[in-house]
């Protein structure tokens, strides 16, 4: 007598998965906001500095819808990119934790647009009483925002050497202190505390280039890594 074993059938070979275009956003968020600041700060008058004041102080006055637009599209596309970021993720470490933080960072760009700052450093006018605007564009937004992307940096180190890759792991490290650091020395400017006044706004610009190129090249290993 003959016995015949069942074999089941091999499962299909998963075929390897396209790069979400929403990974996109994330190439154009940061370069689109950084070209905005540096021409609007290049030409914008009234005793503007782009050494001693912050960018969001560019959304202020009859040009600053310029500059409030930049905020409004690049925060939206932050958080486009988040959501393509979980997706390319998923499943592994990071997946959970790094695209939620980012997605602050996108929010607090809107917000930061939507809410005007006051006055910092004498431009456009002197120092006037805090407004309740202004009390939300620092502490609901721009604060929450810079912590939520210097975590994401942070976060993403651990979850890039637990993946294998030492090297954005490392850079992802670095790119988190440097922010951390730079992001410390411009807030003490803005605040008036020697000798960090007279360059609150270069540290601030550098703190910012540093969390958007960090961004970029986080957009561009998705991207190739889902390819």
């Amino acid at each position: 007598m003959t016995l015949l074993t069942a074999v089941p059938a091999a499962a299909p070979e998963r075929p390897p998965s396209r790069p979400s275009r929403l990974l996109i956003a994330g190439l154009v968020a940061g370069p689109l906001f950084t070209a905005m600041f540096l021409a609007e700060g290049a030409l914008r008058g009234g005793g503007y500095s782009p050494l001693r004041h912050p960018v969001s102080s560019l959304a202020l006055g009859p040009q600053g819808w310029r500059q409030v637009t930049a905020f409004i599209a690049a925060g939206l596309l932050v958080v486009l990119f988040s959501i393509g970021l979980r997706r390319s993720l998923r499943p592994g470490p990071g997946s959970l934790v790094v695209p939620p933080l980012v997605a602050i960072w996108g929010i607090g760009l809107i917000g930061a647009g939507v809410f005007p700052t006051d006055p910092v450093g004498g431009y456009p006018t002197a120092a006037t009483p805090a407004t309740w605007h202004g009390q939300l564009h620092d502490l609901a937004f721009s604060l929450p925002g810079f912590t939520a992307l210097a975590l994401a940096m942070l976060t993403a180190s651990v979850a890039f050497a637990r993946r294998g890759s030492i090297w954005f792991a490392a850079y992802s490290a670095l790119s988190s202190v440097a922010f951390a650091v730079l992001f410390a020395f411009a807030t003490m400017g803005f605040s008036g505390v020697a000798p960090w006044t007279s360059a609150a706004g270069l540290w601030q610009r550098l703190c910012v280039s540093v969390g958007w190129l960090w961004l970029f090249l986080f957009a561009v290993d998705r991207r190739r890594a889902t390819r």
